[in-house]
């Protein structure tokens, strides 16, 4: 009969000494199953089982997190993009096949948010107004170029809110809570304003589309925002924008039409008490009104000259002549016989019109009145859809009826205008005024901005094809068939997508509250991490068998031939090591040395038979500082009732906003 001794080997015999690379890989071995929790132990067995666990993988906290972050893209992202999209030019322009027609999109009223916006609100509120205010414009004018790629952007005014209150080096505010803001915050509301528009002006570049001479950006135009209104401009606060923005009585001959844009907030103070003292406001714009006639005649002659590839400008004559004659020598001469180009009008003030005259259907604050029944056409009047005619401090809703007629008369052939200042979209046509054809068509444009009183901003779109000769007369078109197409762009709706974050934020809430009362009552069993140790006080014995069989040598038919004949000793050397399985604690102890028997040894042979052996209480020392003495330790008590519930909810909680809120903060900053 064999006999054996304290580590299993047969007396006499000779045992190959474990090599010191062996003996490190098994206690790297045994040091990864010390450290890797249980539940990743678990989550392992799907390679085993042929599948994935997908209870563990669809939780509902990883749920949550997948739901945020479709939502947050398709608010910050896709509904921009969707929505732009959907006002391209192919979808409503209906033109002759062949056209290459100039697009053009007008921008009314940014009113950039500052302190005199909302003067009540809380400086951190009005911080996050601005902020939000300032990112809904960027994204949608950046989307505009980069989807719609408009050939000309035409402002209407109101670029400020408060930009004539900030004071200048020779006026102040009539406001005494303003007179603090000077000419240094109009400069950062310049650059703020220029990092909007003109930064994000080029954001799909800067070649014009084929057929056409270039693309252009024109921002002159004041608003009583900017300016004043009336005899209330300060000649400061005018000269100011002026200087930065340009004049804002201009004509441009763009796509073979004539705008002229007009100051008409100065030239209202023409219509207000004692006129003359508020001369110096008024005479510049009436002064153009004068010659405007002229400009257009002459820009016309000069993009004709463009178009048939000759200089600009007309050639000057030379000859000699009397000097009684010198004031009508060596001018250039237009040719009298040359038509116009159609003319649009633009005023940030809406032209005048009857009280009560409806702004038709695409109103959005207030839609038409229905009809009485059995009346198909719309009301005649309808006060509840018109721009109301009447004024206030710094503002007048419409021109007066005499300026209105005064600037129709000598403009002359206005077929269409197009204004801001109301925030909200009208559509009339001006019958009684000289015009073109049957009336001045305005439209007046709604507000870029979200803070500006519309749930859906918007901007204009117009499409113009008018092919001429070389006289200006009309290639292709039939007489009175409309040059210019407009469409008007509706902009995402910034309220409807903070409620869709709000409800989806309540669903976050509501179900994190009952997952947290179910774990707290017991219903669903759950390991709270701030109970979990990192490494286990005992071992469960299906964990000690998993560990014995990394770190045991694979017996060998020696071995199993040893152990069959000795049926007694191996069955009483199981029972004991099957019986301590569920106690013995995670310490690498060699066999004998430790003050234990033979028989409960982990191993077939002693690991520092070749690394050297110190001793039982110095190895049991750095047993303890390698592995933790974690058999004495104390399990923290886990948490009850109410504590538990709070504590679930908010690692929960916390869970999905660490991981959501990077990549709102992600899709704010490259938005």
């Amino acid at each position: 009969m064999t006999t054996y001794d304290d580590y299993g080997l047969p007396v006499g015999a000779y045992a190959e000494p474990e090599s010191l690379a062996h003996q490190a890989w098994r206690v790297a071995r045994a040091f990864a199953i010390y450290r890797v929790k249980p539940a990743a132990q678990k989550g392992l067995s799907h390679a085993r089982s042929g599948g994935w666990n997908w209870r563990r993988l669809l939780t509902l906290v990883k749920v949550l997190i997948v739901v945020w972050y479709f939502t947050l893209y398709w608010g910050e992202r896709s509904v921009f993009n969707s929505t732009i999209d959907g006002c391209q030019w192919e979808s409503w322009e209906k033109w002759e096949s062949g056209a290459n027609p100039h697009r053009l999109v007008f921008v009314a009223d940014p009113q950039l948010v500052d302190p005199h916006t909302y003067p009540g609100r809380p400086g951190p509120l009005n911080a996050l107004t601005i902020g939000f205010a300032d990112l809904y414009m960027r994204r949608t004018y950046s989307r505009i170029q980069t989807i719609l790629y408009p050939d000309t952007i035409f402002f209407l005014g109101d670029l400020f809110d408060g930009g004539r209150e900030w004071a200048t080096r020779t006026t102040t505010s009539p406001d005494a809570q303003y007179r603090k803001y000077g000419d240094k915050y109009w400069l950062k509301e310049y650059d703020r304003f220029g990092s909007i528009f003109f930064g994000h002006w080029g954001d799909a570049g800067m070649l014009p589309r084929a057929g056409q001479p270039g693309r252009k950006i024109i921002s002159s135009l004041p608003g009583n925002h900017d300016l004043g209104f009336g005899q209330g401009i300060q000649t400061g606060v005018r000269k100011r924008f002026n200087a930065y923005f340009g004049d804002g009585n201009r004509v441009d001959v763009i796509g073979n039409h004539t705008f002229v844009s007009l100051d008409t907030v100065s030239l209202s103070a023409l219509g207000q008490q004692s006129p003359e003292a508020a001369e110096e406001l008024w005479r510049p714009t009436v002064d153009f009104l004068e010659t405007v006639q002229k400009r257009k005649e002459r820009l016309v002659q000069e993009e004709l000259r463009i178009q048939q590839g000759l200089p600009r400008n007309l050639p000057f004559s030379h000859d000699i002549v009397d000097s009684a004659h010198l004031s009508e020598a060596g001018l250039p001469q237009f040719q009298r016989n040359i038509a116009e180009f159609p003319t649009v009008l633009l005023t940030h003030v809406p032209l005048y019109r009857d009280p009560g005259t409806p702004c038709g259907p695409l109103r959005e604050h207030w839609p038409p009145t229905p009809p009485p029944k059995g009346q198909t056409e719309p009301l005649e009047k309808d006060d509840r859809n018109a721009i109301s005619v009447s004024g206030g401090y710094q503002y007048q809703n419409v021109l007066t009826r005499d300026i209105t007629k005064d600037i129709a008369e000598k403009v002359r052939n206005v077929e269409f205008a197009f204004s801001g200042d109301d925030h909200d979209y009208c559509e009339v046509v001006h019958r009684r005024y000289p015009s073109a054809g049957g009336g001045i068509k305005e439209i007046t444009v709604k507000s870029i901005s979200l803070a500006m009183g519309v749930r859906k901003p918007g901007v204009v779109m117009a499409s113009m094809w008018n092919p001429v000769d070389g006289n200006a007369n009309p290639l292709f078109q039939t007489p009175g068939e409309p040059t210019m197409q407009t469409h008007l762009c509706l902009l995402p709706d910034q309220i409807s997508i903070l409620i869709r974050y709000a409800t989806v934020f309540s669903f976050t809430i509501f179900t994190l509250l009952i997952r947290a009362a179910l774990v707290a009552s017991g219903i669903i069993k759950t390991t709270s991490p701030n109970n979990a140790s990192l490494l286990p006080t005992t071992e469960h014995s299906s964990s000690a068998e998993q560990e014995k069989a990394l770190l045991s040598p694979q017996p060998t038919q020696a071995s199993f031939d040893a152990t069959n004949s000795n049926s007694s000793t191996s069955s009483e050397r199981g029972t004991l090591q099957v019986r301590n399985a569920g106690t013995r604690t995670r310490s690498v102890s060699p066999a004998g040395g430790y003050g234990l028997p033979a028989n409960q040894s982990k191993y077939a042979y002693p690991l520092v038979q070749h690394a050297g052996y110190f001793g039982p209480a110095e190895d049991n020392e750095r047993d303890n500082k390698s592995w933790g003495a974690v058999s004495t330790a104390r399990r923290k008590p886990k948490k009850k009732g109410f504590a538990l519930f709070v504590q679930e909810l908010r690692n929960t909680f916390l869970t999905v906003a660490v991981i959501v809120l990077p990549w709102y903060y992600w899709l704010i900053r490259n938005g």
